[in-house]
């Protein structure tokens, strides 16, 4: 089992920046692959980012390439998504997701464990 508790969302204006982080426990992190994921109201849920368990590999959903940024820190068994730039359309709640296995994936059904989500709010 990993527990994932996500933080940093909040009320912004448009332009303006946020960091969330997402906290593990319980297994071993640095042996999980790690998503970002948001859903809008109304709106399935979207991939954001995905980072490999060491951390070399990075993927970006189209929408925000050039804008975020996924990181992590293994000693600290966090990721970290950096959002900058951000549009009202990036308005959300962000997840977290851990999934085993080497491969990226854009699918939410591919990531095994998730977080309660924290809200993003752009303001135009």
């Amino acid at each position: 089992q990993v527990q994932l508790v996500e933080s940093g969302g909040g009320l912004v204006q448009a332009g303006g920046s946020l960091r969330l982080s997402c906290a593990a426990s319980g297994r071993t992190f640095s042996g999980y692959r790690m998503g970002w994921f948001r859903q809008a109201p109304g709106k399935e849920r979207e991939f954001v980012a995905h980072i490999s368990w060491s951390g070399l590999s990075t993927y970006y959903a189209d929408s925000v390439k050039g804008r975020f940024t996924i990181s992590r820190d293994n000693a600290k068994n966090t990721v970290y998504l950096n959002m900058n730039s951000l549009k009202p359309e990036d308005t959300a709640v962000y997840y977290c997701a851990a999934g085993r296995g080497p491969n990226y994936s854009g699918s939410a059904a591919d990531y095994d464990y998730w977080g309660q989500g924290t809200q993003v709010t752009v303001s135009s």
